[in-house]
């Protein structure tokens, strides 16, 4: 085969890929066909069918190309900084859109792309990444942000900062969300730990809040259907007394110094990267 009939091999079977996206979109594409497909668009002659296929076995599937940095990408063979920068502004631009789709949606209604965005904004991340979603008195989204990011080990918490973005949003009610690098989204000792300073906080702010989700790998936890959150409502209803005497203990002060002292502030906490820790008993 001359070099001639090669190109109009190539060509022909990148026209076939991209008729067959058009005409089904990407149900009918394998991660293969995907990858080589977005390949494509900064490879104008060669064939992309062999990088694809190194590329899903470098990275572990479509969601690990998908995630990689610019560098890691181009330590595959044949990927170059044009085909890394198409691979990453997909995906970007996947996570933005999802993130914007939120704004202004109903929460409890749109529940499923609350967790489709948190799904692929942060299954397979591997660092801890701490988001918040704030939302107004009609449980609308108003905003999405990423407050706290850590280690592999851990990510650090302040419940006055989570609150202090609360309050710069006019938040009336809050969702929290953080993933395990693991892949376990079990929650442990620490992620029941800050989930409750965090339902303290807002409770002394007037700030609801809703639920904590814990992301994994193609699956979640959610602090919310678990009860737990309408266990501390009920435990913590009885006013404002009772949520000073919980952070003093706490904090090791009484109720008066917890009160009385300016600089009393919650502790900063730890989350866990899950599958170390097991869920407490409640």
């Amino acid at each position: 085969m001359d070099a001639s009939d090669w190109r109009n091999r190539v060509a022909g079977h990148r026209e076939r890929l991209r008729q067959k996206f058009l005409d089904h979109g990407l149900e009918k594409l394998t991660d293969e066909e995907i990858v080589e497909l977005l390949l494509t668009l900064a490879t104008p002659r060669r064939d992309c069918k062999q990088i694809a296929r190194e590329a899903l076995r470098c990275f572990d599937g479509l969601a690990g190309v998908l995630e990689a940095s610019m560098a890691q990408l181009q330590q595959v063979p044949g990927i170059g900084p044009k085909n890394a920068l198409g691979l990453k502004l997909v995906h970007e631009v996947a996570r933005k859109f999802l993130q914007e789709r939120l704004k202004g949606r109903e929460f409890i209604s749109s529940s499923s792309e609350v967790y489709e965005y948190l799904l692929h904004s942060l299954r397979d991340l591997k660092k801890e990444v701490f988001k918040v979603i704030f939302l107004n008195g009609r449980n609308e989204v108003i905003q999405v942000e990423t407050l706290f990011e850590g280690s592999l080990t851990s990510s650090a918490v302040y419940p006055r900062e989570v609150i202090k973005s609360g309050l710069e949003h006019h938040a009336a009610a809050m969702v929290f969300a953080h993933n395990h690098p693991s892949g376990d989204p079990s929650p442990s000792t620490q992620d029941f730990t800050i989930t409750r300073d965090l339902f303290l906080a807002g409770k002394i702010m007037s700030i609801q809040v809703l639920d904590h989700l814990i992301i994994g790998r193609n699956r979640y936890y959610s602090f919310a259907d678990q009860g737990h959150i309408r266990k501390w409502e009920k435990e913590f209803g009885e006013g404002p007394e009772i949520i000073l005497k919980t952070l003093g203990e706490d904090l090791g002060v009484s109720e008066q110094e917890a009160v009385g002292s300016p600089e009393t502030t919650l502790p900063e906490t730890t989350l866990g990267t899950g599958g170390t820790s097991r869920q407490e008993n409640n």
